[in-house]
């Protein structure tokens, strides 16, 4: 039976979308461990390694997997509301990581978590994070950027960047849990459009992922270390896969301001305040569809450019 033009493209799209979200799922799935850290942590967990091209460790997977660690550690009512982390070790895609979870305070509105990631016995990622009960309070918050597209007046990155050859392209890029759709032209394969340090993009699961509140915070934690620092390289006119081209994370902080649904489009706006030194800095807002402020996210990271 004929069902139509497209059918079958839609059908791998859509297979393609699931078994890539099952993947970030399997992500964020720890194993608690009986025993203690390896830093003597009153909590630990196993993790699972999502392959990569040059098998080093994708760091907002480890960024995701501290996330849902240190949730563990504390009652559902408690949701995480910042975190700051430091990228300590390049991680491997081949060993095992695993993570302990000291419990720090647990007050009447706040609880702290200490958090390390190991591999080979040693800190490859240390964190803090802070969780609180929900309260009544002040509010106000900035309004989300005027006169973006909405996503679906944009091409997603996987159909901007058809026609170029790069191995995390195909082995990282286009595998990824998400559509994202950016507002400004791809940097990915050759740089295009105006030097400003600012890039924008809808950000959506690329198949249902479900309304748990920790894991739409982690995977959203996930997908935030994407292209945070993507607006100092605009600014600069390189593209992201410059030969000679060095980036290495070096820190990561993250507010969450309200719950998080990964089944609806998510903007995100990021800039970079700064570069100099070797080093630059990524800030970002990520807005709801209807302009509601999520998240706020920040990442230093050491840029040294192609000569």
């Amino acid at each position: 039976m004929d069902n139509g033009p497209g059918t079958d493209t839609q059908a791998d799209s859509a297979g393609a979308g699931a078994a890539s979200i099952g993947e970030l799922r399997r992500v964020l799935g720890l194993q608690p461990l009986d025993a203690p850290g390896i830093g003597g942590e009153a909590h630990a967990f196993l993790g699972w390694n999502q392959q990569k091209p040059g098998g080093r460790l994708f760091g907002g997977q480890v960024l995701a997997q501290c996330v849902v660690a240190t949730s563990a550690t504390v009652p559902e009512d408690r949701p995480i509301h910042s975190f700051h982390g430091y990228f300590l070790r390049a991680g491997a895609v081949e060993k095992e990581i695993t993570f302990g979870v000291d419990v720090l305070r647990d007050g009447r509105s706040f609880s702290a978590r200490r958090v390390q990631a190991y591999q080979d016995g040693v800190p490859i990622f240390t964190g803090m994070a802070s969780f609180q009960d929900e309260q009544a309070g002040a509010e106000h918050q900035v309004a989300p950027p005027a006169d973006i597209p909405q996503p679906e007046e944009l091409s997603s990155l996987t159909e901007l960047l058809a026609g170029y050859e790069h191995p995390l392209l195909e082995g990282w890029v286009f595998k990824r849990p998400f559509d994202l759709r950016p507002v400004e032209p791809p940097i990915q394969g050759m740089f295009r459009g105006e030097q400003v340090a600012q890039s924008r993009f809808w950000v959506r699961a690329a198949a249902p992922f479900g309304g748990d509140r920790v894991l739409n915070a982690a995977a959203t934690a996930y997908a935030s270390d994407y292209n945070l620092l993507e607006p100092a390289l605009r600014r600069q006119g390189v593209a992201v896969y410059s030969p000679g081209l060095r980036m290495a994370s070096l820190d990561h902080a993250m507010w969450w301001h309200a719950p998080i649904d990964l089944d609806d489009w998510l903007l995100f706006d990021y800039s970079s305040p700064q570069a100099g030194g070797g080093r630059a800095l990524g800030t970002g807002r990520i807005f709801s569809r209807d302009g509601r402020l999520l998240a706020d996210v920040a990442q230093q990271g050491m840029i040294r450019l192609p000569r």
